[in-house]
């Protein structure tokens, strides 16, 4: 009977501990952010419940197994298990609670920054960290617990004695992918692109979605995704409608004929853009930009706060304007001039003499 005792006596007082410490935890977090609102890391902290609890659950467990007087084969198997237990819920709080920390400050320098630009590249930068920090994390945690077990500690010590070999075997190996991870960095670090930047790769546009280690995803204007690595942007020009500010500046080109009324285009201009919201208000003109012998070309250029709203002013200016001249100008329209062929002309002229 006391064998049987003991280890719920046992698991029962882990129990008991972990359901206080767990409940004490979330009061003293949800206090201290009632009263301080405006730090969310207590907020996030409580998250870390469930790791906490499965964290201390293991540790008590681990510290007093051994009370509960098992069997010698029993107890050695059941330490070894809560020890790679209590690891990786070690390793789950940790990637937890770095995964608070972060958000929470990221937050709060979003809440304060007034630069929408500055932001986005705080947030490729958090988001590059805590990914690292997961990585190590998970490393860390996995190698120890192949360290606990005794036939690969073993077998990792065999192979420390080709370590050499094994890492330049590996490095030559993994080369491509190093390579990424330290483009990945540099991209984060370096300010070349963010998330939620505008970019043209490969002739596509589209708006920067995801930003890895290894690789980076464009969500395009029709909602299809681009995945490339990360490489790409250290290695190859590439457009970015979003660095130095979201501003855009857009033109329209018509081919029009010589006699279109320049000075009323003008004016119509002037009228779509006052009436565009996408229209930023801050610079706009038409000119005559080149000619030929049948058309004139005719480029409007207006202004926009971003790459969105200039390609929506941009197709609202040529719509419109070709509507207007279709309607009240219909001769500044290109006409193709068509005459008859010289050959043509001279067999009408012999059916005429013949009749």
């Amino acid at each position: 009977m006391e064998d049987v005792t003991r280890p719920l006596i046992v698991g029962g007082v882990s129990v008991a501990i972990t359901l206080i410490v767990g409940w004490v935890a979330d009061q003293l977090l949800r206090r201290a952010d009632a009263r301080h609102p405006e730090t969310p890391l207590w907020g996030l902290l409580r998250r870390c419940g469930p790791p906490l609890r499965a964290f201390v659950c293991t540790a008590t467990l681990r510290g007093s197994y051994d009370k509960a007087h098992l069997a010698e084969d029993h107890a050695v198997a059941i330490g070894r298990i809560l020890t790679l237990v209590l690891i990786a819920t070690a390793a789950w709080l940790a990637m937890r609670a770095s995964a608070a920390v972060v958000e929470s400050t990221y937050s709060r320098y979003a809440a304060g920054a007034r630069d929408p630009a500055r932001v986005r590249r705080v947030r490729t930068q958090v988001t590059l960290i805590q990914r690292v920090v997961t990585a190590v994390v998970g490393v860390v945690a996995g190698s120890a617990i192949l360290l606990t077990l005794p036939a690969l500690r073993a077998f990792g010590t065999s192979m420390l004695a080709s370590a050499g070999i094994v890492g330049i075997v590996a490095g030559i190996a993994a080369q491509s992918t190093l390579g990424n991870m330290f483009a990945g960095l540099s991209i984060a670090f370096g300010d070349m692109v963010r998330i939620g930047d505008t970019v043209v790769v490969d002739g596509e546009w589209g708006t920067v979605e995801e930003i890895t280690l290894t690789f980076l995803s464009v969500r395009t204007w029709d909602e299809r995704r681009i995945t490339m690595p990360v490489s790409y942007f250290t290695s190859k020009p590439f457009e970015n409608w979003s660095r130095g500010g979201t501003q855009k500046t857009g033109t329209v080109f018509l081919h029009l004929d010589h006699a279109a009324p320049i000075e009323a285009m003008r004016e119509k201009l002037h009228e779509i853009l006052r009436a565009s919201p996408a229209w930023d208000g801050r610079d706009w003109g038409l000119a005559v930009t080149d000619t030929t012998p049948s058309t004139i070309q005719v480029r409007a250029l207006v202004t926009a706060r971003d790459g969105d709203d200039a390609w929506a002013v941009r197709c609202e200016v040529r719509e419109q304007l070709i509507g207007w001249l279709r309607e009240e100008h219909p001769y500044a329209l290109p006409r193709l001039a068509t005459a008859p062929a010289p050959w043509l002309a001279r067999k009408d002229a012999a059916h005429t003499e013949v009749a």
